[in-house]
């Protein structure tokens, strides 16, 4: 296919292609040739993007009673585990599955029958783009293969029924790599996209996912949840305050994007948790924490500690810090200075969640580090940890 390339942060970076643009391929591929009964190397599929692209076609097998064949997945430059997998589909004129499984398409004279085999997976929970019992296959790809196939089906003027199986023998160890576990969604990975390209480095790919659980933890019944960056958090909650992560939210460096989503899906109330190293941006007003973004840590730190006494060797020592653990003990040769300049800090960022987030959702904050515990919390965030650990949790089960 032409090459596609998009530039960010001064890197030029090459677009790639869905796993649903890979089932499509591979299904109209297969159609064709169980229909025409010859080899077919190429395809041309067309995009919700408005991009037409023309994909290969691999591992190529047919009979007069059906034909498989793959296509490989590319992801241009981003970093997507499923990049390099091979995603199959097997169009046959048998269907022996009930129609309940999988995914119904038809007109006048066409019948489709979609259905997921080994590797796609199927969602076990409530709050996806899918029904719970149906394959992980998600409303643009599905809707992409049932045009592509038809489209197959009116070139050889076809009339009938055709059974169409996406499996991917890669899929159950990648989707250990993903989010799906996490989802609900169990025993393969899905087939995604709304554009049928992959943007490289995209943030919304990101912003897509943690809307996502959130939605389907507020569908599940949570009225109020925790958010938390990334691993250090989650591994805080849980060894630390002895928190159950079905309750947790991940959001990464997007807190303050975490927040407004929050808000959209009606949440009442968000407990942010996060190390101080990251999480000490939120009180110079930094709601996207990503060094690539802003910094600002160290003169957070200088600033308050300034304020709360600190003298001027001190807080240019502070400014000279690499790490917030850094200054934090520089801060703690002052005794208390840790302590009243964490309060500060603390209090300047609850305040500023607060303002993101509005009035219809309260917002409280804990701040950590590994070496020191609880550096600092808001007033009402052990209120808060209790109401939302209260909470039924068996729908998220």
């Amino acid at each position: 296919m032409e090459e596609m390339y998009v530039y960010k942060n001064q890197k030029k970076l090459r677009w790639g292609y869905t796993t649903g643009t890979c089932g499509t391929a591979a299904s109209m591929a297969a159609a064709l040739m169980l229909l025409g009964q010859k080899r077919v190397g190429q395809v041309k599929v067309s995009t919700p993007k408005g991009l037409d692209l023309d994909l290969e076609i691999e591992e190529i097998r047919f009979t007069k009673e059906q034909a498989v064949c793959a296509v490989r997945k590319d992801s241009g430059d981003d970093p997507d585990v499923t990049n390099g997998i091979a995603i199959y589909s097997r169009v046959s004129f048998r269907d022996d599955k009930p129609e309940t499984e999988g995914y119904i398409w038809e007109n006048e004279v066409i019948r489709l029958h979609l259905t997921a085999g080994e590797g796609v997976g199927i969602v076990t929970k409530p709050g996806l783009a899918c029904e719970v019992g149906k394959p992980a296959i998600n409303p643009v790809p599905r809707e992409m293969i049932f045009t592509h196939v038809e489209r197959a089906c009116r070139q050889y003027g076809f009339q009938g029924s055709l059974h169409i199986e996406i499996f991917i023998p890669q899929g159950i160890e990648i989707s250990k790599k993903t989010f799906n576990p996490r989802m609900g969604i169990k025993g393969g990975i899905s087939l995604l996209g709304t554009s049928g390209m992959v943007e490289p480095m995209s943030e919304k790919a990101l912003t897509d996912t943690i809307q996502l659980e959130l939605h389907q933890k507020h569908v599940a019944g949570l009225k109020s949840m925790i958010l938390t960056p990334g691993n250090y958090g989650e591994s805080f909650l849980r060894d630390e305050l002895n928190v159950n992560l079905d309750y947790a939210v991940k959001c990464s460096n997007f807190i303050g994007d975490s927040l407004d989503m929050a808000v959209q899906e009606n949440i009442e109330e968000v407990l942010l948790v996060g190390h101080g190293g990251k999480l000490i941006k939120l009180a110079a007003g930094v709601m996207n924490t990503h060094s690539s973004v802003a910094d600002g840590r160290m003169e957070t730190l200088a600033a308050w500690g300034g304020a709360c006494g600190a003298g001027p060797e001190l807080i240019r020592e502070i400014l000279e810090s690499v790490t917030v653990d850094q200054g934090l003990k520089l801060l703690e040769t002052v005794p208390r200075l840790r302590e009243k300049v964490m309060e500060q800090v603390v209090r300047r960022a609850w305040e500023h969640l607060t303002l993101r987030a509005g009035e219809s959702m309260k917002v409280e904050c804990i701040l950590f580090t590994n070496e020191r515990g609880i550096l600092g919390m808001s007033p009402g965030a052990m209120d808060m940890l209790k109401r939302i650990l209260a909470q039924d949790m068996t729908k998220l089960d």
